[in-house]
């Protein structure tokens, strides 16, 4: 299609519109619904392209489209004819404030304060005609002067682009080999734990007498049982429970009056 015929389409919608807001103004329903419900037919084009300039977003295109239907429902009920102000002129900017506050009140898988959201969607509006203008993505800089605010703030919102969807761990991971997500996040560590949990205990040990930290290698380190750390020593069970909990009493009495370890 030429660009003339284009804009002879375009009118022509925008005159049945206009004819279909007139009659839906003089009847009662069903048919003042019918002609709202035309309209919004009519004019569905328009609420798909809008919903299409938010695609790269993250939210999924069927849901953009029906909020943006949303939007167009909401312009035809809410339009009140008036010779200065054509459908499109209000319908447009309804649709586009439906997107921008689903994407501000529902689309984030992790929430940003509402500043930083407010901002990316100023952000997002400006973006397109200052690329147009400038030859190129507008920086940070660029952005802020044009928004009348400072780069940090244009920063931190551009920073949680990514907010809006998050892949799934069982996504193809960036490297070959049918590797996901998953296989490349690192296990949980429990050595620093062990590190630390030794270099604590090491001078409380130290204090101890050679029997009671064979007791505690026999117990903690080779996973004896009592029984056989009485057969280990010739002594009872009974003997070995008792040498164990004085031990260990012991040993949290030292540590509660160690001062914390230190960490470089």
């Amino acid at each position: 299609m030429t660009i003339a015929a284009a804009e002879v389409s375009k009118q022509r919608i925008a005159d049945a519109t206009h004819e279909l807001l007139l009659e839906a103004d003089t009847v009662p329903d069903p048919r003042h619904q019918e002609c709202l419900d035309e309209v919004i037919l009519l004019n569905a084009p328009v609420a798909r392209s809008i919903a299409s300039r938010y695609r790269s977003k993250g939210v999924d295109a069927d849901d953009l489209e029906q909020v943006a239907y949303l939007g167009l429902v909401k312009a035809a009920n809410g339009y009140r004819l008036d010779a200065s102000t054509a459908f499109l002129s209000y319908a447009v900017p309804t649709i586009r404030g439906e997107l921008k506050r689903y994407f501000r009140d529902c689309a984030w898988t992790i929430r940003p304060p509402r500043r930083v959201q407010e901002m990316q969607g100023s952000i997002a509006a400006a973006e397109p005609e200052l690329t147009q203008r400038l030859g190129h993505v507008p920086t940070d800089q660029e952005t802020a002067e044009a928004l009348g605010t400072h780069p940090s703030e244009v920063a931190e919102a551009t920073s949680v682009r990514g907010c809006f969807s998050t892949l799934s761990l069982d996504a193809p991971g960036a490297t070959d080999g049918g590797t996901s997500l998953m296989e490349t996040v690192a296990d949980a560590e429990d050595g620093y734990d062990l590190v630390e949990n030794v270099h604590t205990l090491t001078p409380a040990v130290a204090n101890l007498g050679d029997r009671d930290k064979r007791i505690l290698q026999l117990r903690f380190c080779n996973g004896f049982t009592q029984e056989e750390i009485g057969n280990e020593l010739g002594v009872s069970q009974m003997q070995v429970s008792r040498l164990l909990r004085g031990i260990l009493e012991t040993l949290r009495t030292e540590l509660a009056v160690q001062p914390p370890p230190t960490t470089g």
